[in-house]
C-alpha cells in the first residue's frame, strides 16, 4: 500500500470532495482520482460514491478509513524512529497554539531536557485546526490547545483551567476610553462570551492576536485588555496593571490532545512534564 494513496483517501474524506483534496495536497484532480482508482482496484471495492455534491464513503470506504488512519500514523512513527539522534530511544512531536508556547511549552521543554534526556523532541507552532488534523493523521504526537473538539480516536486531557481577567494600565487618574481597549484573540468561545457581556462595546480600534504582544503594547501606550490571570500576575504585584473592578471573568482551559493509540509510556512522561509546567505558570 502506497502511503500517499492512504493520505489522499483521508484527505478526500476530510474535505468531502476530490477537488478539495487536490487543493490541500497540491495535486491535480486527475492525480487524486488516479490514486483513488488504484486504491479501489487493490481493495476490489469502490470506496466513494461520486456525485455533484462531492464524495461520500461507501460501506467499504467506511471500513477502510480506520485502517488508512492507522497506516499513516504507523508510517509517521516509523519515519521518526529511523531518524533518531544518537543516544535517544524515541522522539516526541508536539505542537501548540502560538499563545501557549510562552511560557507553558518553554517550561515543558526545559523539563523534558532535564527529566527525559533519552527522548528527542520536535516542536512546532500552528493553528488549532491544523494541529488537530496532524494529531489525527499521526504526524503529530501531542497538541496543546485552548479548545479540544471531540474527534474519533482522539483523547483530550485538561492541563489547566485559568481565568481571563480585564486589566488596565496605571495610574488610574488617567482616564481610559473605549478606544483604549485592545481586543485579543482568545478563541471563538471567548469572543462569543465577551460579546454577550459587552453588547454595546464598539469594535476595537486595536486588535492583536498574540497576548504577550498585546501586553507590551498597552504597557507602552496605555490601555486595557483581557489577559490570563497567571500571566499578568507579576504586573499586578508591581502595580503596573490593576484589575478593572466589577468586570466579568471568563474561563480559559488548555488541553493536551493525542491519539488514543499513542504510546502509553511516552505519554505518561509527556503528561508529567506538561503538568509540571502548568504548575509553574498558574
Amino acid at each position: 500500500m502506497d502511503i500517499g494513496i492512504a493520505r489522499t483517501f483521508l484527505e478526500v474524506v476530510k474535505t468531502g470532495s476530490f477537488v478539495g483534496a487536490a487543493n490541500n495536497l497540491n495535486l491535480t484532480q486527475t492525480a487524486v482520482s488516479a490514486r483513488i482508482r488504484v486504491l479501489e482496484e487493490q481493495l476490489e471495492r469502490p470506496v466513494f460514491i461520486r456525485n455533484k455534491a462531492g464524495a461520500k464513503l461507501t460501506p467499504a470506504g467506511e471500513q477502510f478509513q480506520r485502517f488508512a488512519t492507522t497506516l499513516v500514523q504507523v508510517w509517521a512513527r516509523a519515519q521518526r524512529a529511523v531518524a533518531l539522534p544518537p543516544g535517544r530511544q524515541t522522539v516526541v512531536t508536539i505542537g501548540a497554539e502560538l499563545s501557549l508556547w510562552s511560557p507553558l511549552l518553554r517550561h515543558w521543554l526545559i523539563w523534558m531536557r532535564r527529566e527525559c534526556p533519552d527522548i528527542a523532541v520536535s516542536t512546532q507552532i500552528d493553528t488549532a485546526d491544523r494541529l488537530m488534523e496532524q494529531v489525527q493523521d499521526g504526524t503529530l504526537d501531542v497538541a496543546v490547545l485552548y479548545a479540544a473538539p471531540s474527534r474519533p480516536g482522539i483523547v483530550a486531557e485538561l492541563l489547566f483551567e485559568e481565568k481571563l481577567v480585564l486589566v488596565r494600565t496605571t495610574p488610574t487618574s488617567v482616564e481610559l476610553t473605549p478606544e483604549d481597549h485592545v481586543q485579543i484573540d482568545w478563541g471563538e468561545e471567548f469572543a462569543a462570551s465577551y460579546q454577550a457581556a459587552f453588547p454595546d462595546q464598539p469594535n476595537a480600534v486595536m486588535s492583536i492576536s498574540y497576548g504577550p504582544l498585546a501586553l507590551e503594547y498597552i504597557l507602552a501606550a496605555g490601555g486595557s485588555g483581557y489577559f490570563r490571570k497567571g500571566f499578568i500576575r507579576p504586573y499586578l504585584e508591581e502595580g503596573r496593571l490593576i484589575l478593572v473592578p466589577g468586570s466579568p471573568e471568563f474561563s480559559h482551559s488548555a488541553y493536551a490532545v493525542h491519539s488514543s493509540r499513542a504510546d502509553a509510556g511516552v505519554m505518561d512522561r509527556v503528561r508529567a512534564g506538561l503538568s509540571a509546567a502548568a504548575q509553574i505558570i498558574l
